[in-house]
Order: C-alpha cells, then structure tokens, then sequence
C-alpha cells in the first residue's frame, strides 16, 4: 500500500460508501479526477436493553446527553425504546458537532434552547457551551463501551460534574486484508480511534511511506500520532468541519503547488 504522492489519484474512506449518489464525496471524484473507495474498519454492534440494564443506570435521572456520534444518538433512543424510557421534553442534548445535532431531527421536535454543539467540532468548543449549564445538568455520556473520549471524562471529573457513561454499544474490527491489502492509496483518512486500531490490528506492519494520513477528531489524531503516523489531514477546525472540507482544501492545494 506505499504511495506516491507526486499526483493523488486514489484515497481510501474508512467509512460505509454513502447511499447518495449526490454526497459531497462523489462531488470531490468529479472535481478533483480522483477515485474513492469506501472501506469500514469497523462495525458497531448493540448491547440489547436487557444487558444495558446490567450497569444499573437510570437514564431518566439526567437531564442532560452527551452526543459524539450519530451512532451514540441512535443507540440511545434505540435503547430508550427497549428498556420503555420515554425521555422528557426538557432534556438538554450536547453534541460534537452540528451535523450529530442536526440528526437528532430523527428523533425529537429539534429546538435551540434544549440542542447544544460547538462552533468548530472541537472538544474545546463542546466544553465551552457544557461549562454554561454544567451546575444544573446531570449529564450522561454516551459511547462504546471499547472506545470513550477521555478528554469529556477529564472535564467531566475535573469540573465536579454529576455524570455517568452509558455504554450502549461497542465496536469491533473488521477485515479488510482481502479487500484493501493489495490496493496501493495515496491518501487514506480516518475517522475513530477504533479504527486506527483496527488498521493496525489488519496490518500490523504498515508503514506510512509517503503516504498521506487524514484524521477526523482530536483523539483519532492523537491516536495515529501514538501508532507512528504523521497527519496531514486534520479535522475539524475552523476552515475544514468536516473531512470533506478538509480534503477539499488540502486537494486543492496540492494541485496548485504541483503546476
């Protein structure tokens, strides 16, 4: 998988290839001549209702949510409706971003005094508008029962909050070796600390090689930085929210300085 990366020609997604043919993911093949391929390296699998009823938590107690994921947000009304929590009108939702606010949509009447996010995707930024409500909120955080970010549990013990983890799913490596082994990229971008490991679990002795490394979130980055890799894709931040920007801009960028 070493590449050059003198003309980027292919860049591996290690996300589920969007159902739209209209995603902005297709728009940077046709604007950019490259070719993408979709490749999960992980799988979310639920933990029932019956089990989540084994760490004793009561989640009509909070009445505010951490949200880091569109998969935490499913999982937690999915596992509202198992265990018969109806959760109340006045519950507070703090998200990572505001694509995961937006997709509460899904699920509740969406209104900004009771939604939550940061303006630039960053931890900082989520602490920000969480230390505005933090003296009246009773927050739950959930997330994988194999992957927490430490930073929200840091500032959630450092500022005496009254919190618990809800562990409502967990993720598990997928194989890949078959479908991506022999495939040479000259980007490929990843989007959880799980998955950094899972590529590492699937080819324990990769070498980046002048390979281009994208990561999405400050632990995923903090994670290939501990795996021996060298970023040069990051998001969030200010002028890149998500990674398509990101990857739009940095494109865009070496196609100019390749003229």
């Amino acid at each position: 998988m070493r590449s050059s990366v003198s003309k980027i020609k292919n860049i591996l997604i290690t996300q589920p290839k969007p159902s739209s043919e209209k995603s902005p993911f297709f728009e940077l093949e046709r604007k950019y001549g490259v070719k993408l391929d979709f490749e999960p390296l992980i799988s979310i699998v639920p933990i029932s209702g019956k089990d989540f009823r084994k760490q004793k938590i009561n989640i009509s107690r909070f009445n505010g949510v951490i949200f880091t994921s569109r998969n935490a947000i499913d999982h937690f009304f999915r596992t509202c409706e198992e265990n018969k929590v109806t959760v109340s009108q006045d519950t507070k939702y703090f998200c990572i971003t505001e694509a995961v606010a937006l997709y509460l949509q899904k699920f509740i009447l969406y209104r900004k005094r009771k939604v939550f996010y940061g303006t630039d995707g960053t931890n900082k930024s989520l602490f920000d508008v969480m230390s505005k409500h933090k003296d009246n909120i009773s927050f739950l955080y959930v997330c994988s029962e194999n992957q927490q970010d430490n930073n929200i549990v840091n500032w959630l013990k450092s500022n005496n909050c009254d919190f618990e983890l809800a562990f409502m799913y967990r993720s598990e490596t997928n194989d890949i070796k078959k479908t991506v082994g022999d495939k040479h990229y000259d980007v490929v971008c990843f989007f959880t600390p799980s998955g950094i490991r899972s590529w590492f679990d699937n080819f324990p002795k990769f070498k980046q090689n002048g390979m281009v490394v994208g990561t999405f979130g400050e632990n995923t980055r903090a994670e290939a930085i501990k795996s021996g890799l060298n970023p040069e894709i990051i998001a969030p931040q200010p002028k890149s929210p998500s990674m398509i920007t990101a990857l739009d801009h940095y494109l865009a960028e070496h196609n100019k300085n390749q003229k």
